[in-house]
């Protein structure tokens, strides 16, 4: 409910909407358990949830199967109700991880499962896991990205660019990094395409025995330097950042061996390191780090002497499109040999040492944990399901339902499965050990719409279809215009057996459209469906979506396809912007959101792997993908939406396309948002964005409101 005061002062009660119950809740996130770690015999359990379903601050939280859910450290009570204060370098981490909430957002846990460490608002502390209270330890730096040593003696984090360490017990505390007289130069964090595309997002690894580190250096000196502004405060100077546009320099990225008393010694990379994907140090074995060249078409395990820094290549994979970096991979099994997945025939396939563990047919998306001679893994033979499976040389077993959107943790013979599906109002995590089994309770807000979805689903080869119509519906109440919502592009499947895929589909079908949303080429699947889109991001996109709606409309003839308007954010408003210019016979109306308009203004990591290297291959796949070459030719409504605070798809992406559409006399509307960054997390601005949508929607299809 909301308080809204009148003209004579009164105060009135008036029901949440949707819109704002979806903002509110950052999407239904708040509230529920998170960040789940297990102890190696099973028996602790510690996680994050924030109070209620409204309430941004995480806390930590811990069970066992005797005492039950117990809260271990509320931030409120660190803090004594001051706001945090998170520092630039912080603020950037979190932009990449899409995380818009606060409190505890991160923890990590000693080896023994004894002590915890955290930051809150750039402060450290360390808790003990049976104890009570946090105590602080005071840093002269805003702390960043804290991680306890395995032995639990040593904490190390970054401080102003700096690797420190400090003595949990005596609060003794030095810097470990090399200083460094340039501002360009940063210790202990990703660089931006590791964070933003390699799914990377720690910058130094403790050694088992506590007394060493691998740490990264990043030199951005090389990086060309863009800027972010905040027009609507004119006397406020833009923010540099560094931007590794496609085809230009990437960050000097290196890898050292560092001690606790100081020492530094650099590791040998292959020649041809582009990116540092993957850095893995265990008890297994001696570390391993994953790198790839600048095309992303070979991509080398290298296995590091902790002493000298000498490497040993222990296996290499190549293709003639790319190498996916799959998150969890890299790592020794218990047997010694080395966890990757590798294309195979037309599989992602777990592989150890190169033998394939993983059945034919089945994608594995990444490693969840590797405990005895079990690779726990995530995968599906379907895009639209994700299921938790045990695999090795001997034993393939799914340990989840096969229907819906599952993901584990496990330590020792403890399991936790967080379970979505289009039943689940949201998803549940479930602890299961040798003796019981609990529900983690959630304090998430239930939503206000319940998705009902029809699926289309392809057998692989064609596009998957999700269909929504009004509650209520029924074919005797008159054709409905088409609203296609669509991602569309890698790395993101829409067309999901889960509920939270569908519920702003869901709204917007409720305000009287038929809403169609399609997964086609390019989108998770097998190799040969995701590589179909290398070289050209229009073609076999757009035309997924064409035949999509043609395939549903064929079953569902109350689609009025004489008005179809499509909507999307990221890649997603890229798509929507290409549709209702190349294809206006298809699309009366484009709501394009943050949308890349120029592949050569998006970033390298992302952009090189599918249409190639500009300055060393045929510029060609990026005119062709590009929207700036064939914007004169718009005869449709479209509208821009652009956060001026983008750091990721910067604003001037849609600037430069109206400039274009304006030189050609094409009547368009932009709306810009001031302060946003990539995704919209304000509640007034994400409540207020979807109704205009609404309207933008009703206006350019000439749709009357009931």
């Amino acid at each position: 409910m909301r308080t809204l005061r009148n003209d004579g002062g009164m105060t009135a009660t008036t029901p949440d909407t949707f819109p704002r119950q979806n903002a509110r809740t950052l999407r239904f996130s708040l509230g529920r358990p998170r960040s789940f770690s297990v102890s190696d015999d099973g028996t602790t359990v510690l996680f994050l949830r924030s109070a209620s379903g409204t309430d941004r601050v995480g806390s930590l939280w811990r069970w066992t199967e005797e005492a039950g859910e117990v809260l271990l450290v509320d931030p409120a009570q660190l803090l004594s109700g001051v706001a945090e204060e998170l520092s630039a370098d912080e603020r950037a981490r979190r932009a990449r991880a899409r995380e818009a909430a606060g409190g505890i957002i991160g923890y990590s846990v000693d080896a023994a499962f004894s002590r915890v460490a955290f930051a809150l608002s750039g402060r450290l502390f360390v808790t003990e896991v049976f104890g009570s209270g946090a105590s602080e330890i005071s840093s002269d730096s805003s702390v960043i990205d804290p991680q306890i040593d395995p032995t639990g003696k040593r904490v190390a984090f970054v401080g102003a660019r700096r690797l420190h360490v400090v003595s949990v017990d005596t609060g003794e505390s030095m810097a470990v990094s090399p200083s460094e007289a340039s501002e360009t130069v940063k210790w202990g964090l990703p660089d931006f395409i590791a964070a933003e595309e390699l799914d990377r997002a720690r910058g130094f690894w403790w050694s088992p025995d506590g007394s060493q580190l691998l740490a990264q250096r990043t030199d951005e000196q090389p990086v060309s330097t863009w800027f972010v502004s905040n027009p609507a405060t004119p006397a406020e100077a833009p923010t540099p950042q560094r931007y590794p546009a496609a085809g230009t320099p990437n960050a000097n990225v290196s890898l050292w061996l560092l001690d606790t008393e100081g020492g530094a010694v650099r590791v040998s990379l292959p020649d041809a390191t582009e990116y540092l994907a993957s850095v893995h140090w265990s008890d297994r074995g001696a570390p391993v780090a994953g790198v790839l060249d600048r095309a992303q078409q070979v991509f080398r395990w290298i296995a590091i002497d902790a002493k000298t820094g000498a490497t040993d290549q222990i296996r290499s994979v190549s293709d003639s499109a790319w190498v996916d970096v799959v998150p969890g991979t890299g790592c020794w099994d218990d047997d010694g040999r080395l966890v990757t997945v590798e294309v195979r025939e037309n599989d992602y396939a777990l592989c150890a040492d190169g033998e394939r563990l993983s059945p034919p047919g089945l994608q594995v998306r990444a490693v969840s944990a590797v405990v005895g001679s079990q690779i726990t893994v995530l995968a599906a033979a379907d895009a639209g399901n994700q299921q938790v499976w045990s695999l090795s040389a001997e034993h393939c077993e799914m340990l989840s339902p096969p229907e819906g959107w599952h993901s584990a943790a496990q330590g020792g013979t403890t399991r936790i499965v967080v379970s979505a599906d289009l039943n689940r109002d949201l998803p549940v995590a479930t602890i299961m050990t040798e003796t019981a089994t609990h529900e983690v309770t959630s304090f998430a807000d239930p939503p206000m719409i319940k998705p009902s979805v029809t699926l289309l689903t392809g057998d692989g080869e064609r596009p998957r279809i999700a269909l929504l119509l009004p509650h209520g519906w029924n074919p005797s109440s008159g054709s409905l215009p088409v609203l296609l919502d669509p991602y569309g592009g890698p790395h993101h499947a829409s067309v999901t057996h889960h509920q939270g895929a569908f519920r702003e589909s869901q709204w917007f079908a409720d305000q009287g459209f038929a809403v169609v949303v399609i997964d086609g080429r390019g989108t998770p699947g097998s190799p040969s469906w995701e590589r179909a889109v290398r070289g050209d991001f229009a073609g076999p996109v757009l035309q997924d979506q064409v035949t999509g709606l043609h395939a549903v409309a064929h079953a569902y003839p109350a689609l009025d396809l004489d008005r179809v308007a499509i909507r999307g954010w990221s890649f997603g408003g890229y798509l929507s912007a290409l549709a209702v210019i190349d294809r206006p016979d298809v699309f009366h109306a484009a709501i394009a959101g943050a949308p890349v308009t120029d592949w050569q203004l998006y970033d390298t990591g992302y952009t090189e792997r599918y249409l190639g290297v500009p300055s060393q291959d045929d510029d060609a796949a990026y005119r062709r993908s590009s929207l700036l070459g064939r914007a004169a030719r718009l005869t449709r409504p479209l509208q821009l939406i652009h956060g001026l605070a983008d750091d990721n798809v910067f604003v001037a992406h849609s600037l430069q396309l109206s400039r274009v559409l304006t030189e050609n006399g094409r009547p368009h509307e932009v709306l810009p948002l001031t302060g946003i960054t990539h995704m919209a997390t304000q509640e007034d601005v994400a409540e207020n964005l979807l109704t205009m949508q609404v309207d933008f929607l009703r206006r350019s299809l000439r749709v009357t409101q009931d």
